[in-house]
C-alpha cells in the first residue's frame, strides 16, 4: 500500500496487534513489487495486508512470491490490485468493504433524512431572509413521513442502508436485478422497475459499482423521469450517472442533488455544479475518513486472526461474483 495508507490505516495500535500475530517488518511498506526490498519480502511471505496504493498482483509479483497464500485488503474493492493471475493460483482474499460501507451509509441516511426535510433549502432561505416564515407553506412537501425513497442496487451499502433506514416511517423501494421480490421484502423494500423507481420516488440513492454494464446506467431518460424536486443522491461512482444529464436537470433547478463523486473526481473549477442551491457537492468523502479508518484495521487484523488460527475469512472476495459488484 502507499506509505500514506499505512500511516493513517495502520497506526501504532493497529502496527502493535499486527506484529503480535505476525512476522513481519513494520518498517517495510511497499508500493511498488519490483524493487529488490520487494523481492527479498515477497520471497518469504506467506500473506500480504494491501490497502490503497497497492500496485497489481501480476504474474511477475506472483512469480516473485512462490509462498504467498492470502491477502487481506484494509479498505474496499480489489479490483485495482487483485488479478486474474491471483485467482489461478487460488490466492485467499479478504477485504474491509462491510467496514468501509458503514460510513457510506450513514451519509446516505443523513442526506436522505436531510433532503426530504428540505433542511438546506431552508436554511439558505433563513440565511437570505432572516426572519419568521411560514415553513409549512413554503415548503408543504418537506418531512419524512411516508416519503419515498429508491434504492438503486443491493450492494454491501445499498444493504446496510435499507438496513438504517427501516425504523422510519418511509416507504422503501429498490431495483437490483440479481435481487428476487422475496428478498427485496426480506430487505424491508419494495422491487421495481428501473424506469418505476426513478419515477416514483422523492429520493434515490446510487449504489451501484461502475462496471462496463453501468457506466451511463442512470441516463438521461431515467433523470427525466424524476419528479419535480426529487434528490438523486450519489455515493458509488460518478461515471454511473450520465452527469451532463444531471448538470443541465440541476442547471435547471427542476430536481436537486447530492453528490459525493462526481467526473471527474474534482470538478473543473468552472463546473456550474459548484454554485446550484439545489445540489451539494462533497468531495469523496462519505467512505471511511479519520477515526473511521480504525474500523478498517480492526476488520483486517480479525481476518488476519482467522487467517493465523486456521479459520476462514468472515470477508471473503469471492472471483465469482466480482463481475457485479464493487
Amino acid at each position: 500500500m502507499a506509505e500514506r495508507s499505512a500511516r493513517q490505516v495502520l497506526g501504532s495500535g493497529s502496527m502493535d496487534r499486527l506484529t503480535e500475530l505476525l512476522d513481519l517488518d513494520p518498517g517495510l511498506v511497499l508500493d511498488d513489487f519490483t524493487t529488490p526490498a520487494a523481492g527479498r519480502a515477497l520471497a518469504d511471505a506467506e500473506l500480504l495486508v494491501t490497502g490503497w496504493g497497492c500496485p497489481p498482483l501480476d504474474r511477475r509479483a506472483l512469480d516473485a512470491a512462490p509462498r504467498l497464500r492470502a491477502v487481506v485488503h484494509t479498505a474496499g474493492t480489489v479490483r485495482h490490485h487483485i488479478t486474474d493471475a491471483c485467482w489461478e493460483r487460488g490466492i485467499a482474499v479478504s477485504s474491509a468493504a462491510a467496514a468501509n460501507a458503514v460510513p457510506v451509509a450513514e451519509y446516505t441516511v443523513a442526506m436522505i433524512l436531510l433532503s426530504n426535510k428540505r433542511i438546506l433549502d431552508i436554511a439558505r432561505d433563513y440565511r437570505a431572509e432572516r426572519r419568521t416564515i411560514d415553513w409549512n407553506e413554503r415548503y408543504p412537501d418537506a418531512g419524512n413521513y411516508r416519503r419515498t425513497v429508491g434504492i438503486l442496487s443491493a450492494s454491501v451499502i445499498g444493504r446496510r442502508v435499507l438496513e438504517l433506514l427501516r425504523p422510519y416511517d418511509l416507504d422503501l423501494r429498490l431495483y437490483d436485478p440479481y435481487v428476487t421480490a422475496q428478498e427485496a421484502r426480506e430487505l424491508g423494500a419494495v422491487q421495481v422497475g428501473l424506469r418505476e423507481l426513478f419515477a416514483g420516488s422523492d429520493v434515490i440513492s446510487v449504489h451501484t459499482p461502475l462496471l462496463p454494464a453501468t457506466e451511463g446506467l442512470v441516463s438521461r431518460e431515467l433523470l427525466a423521469a424524476m419528479p419535480d424536486g426529487a434528490t438523486l443522491i450519489n455515493t458509488a461512482r460518478g461515471a454511473v450517472v450520465d452527469q451532463e444529464a444531471l448538470t443541465e436537470e440541476l442547471v435547471a433547478g427542476r430536481i436537486r442533488a447530492v453528490l459525493d463523486v462526481t467526473v471527474p473526481e474534482v470538478l473543473p473549477a468552472a463546473s456550474p455544479l459548484y454554485d446550484c442551491d439545489n445540489a451539494l457537492i462533497t468531495p469523496h468523502i462519505a467512505g471511511s475518513k479519520s477515526g473511521e479508518l480504525r474500523r478498517l484495521a480492526d476488520l483486517a487484523i480479525g481476518e488476519i486472526e482467522n487467517y493465523v488460527t486456521g479459520r476462514d475469512f468472515a470477508h471473503p472476495v469471492r472471483p465469482e461474483i466480482l463481475d457485479r459488484s464493487a
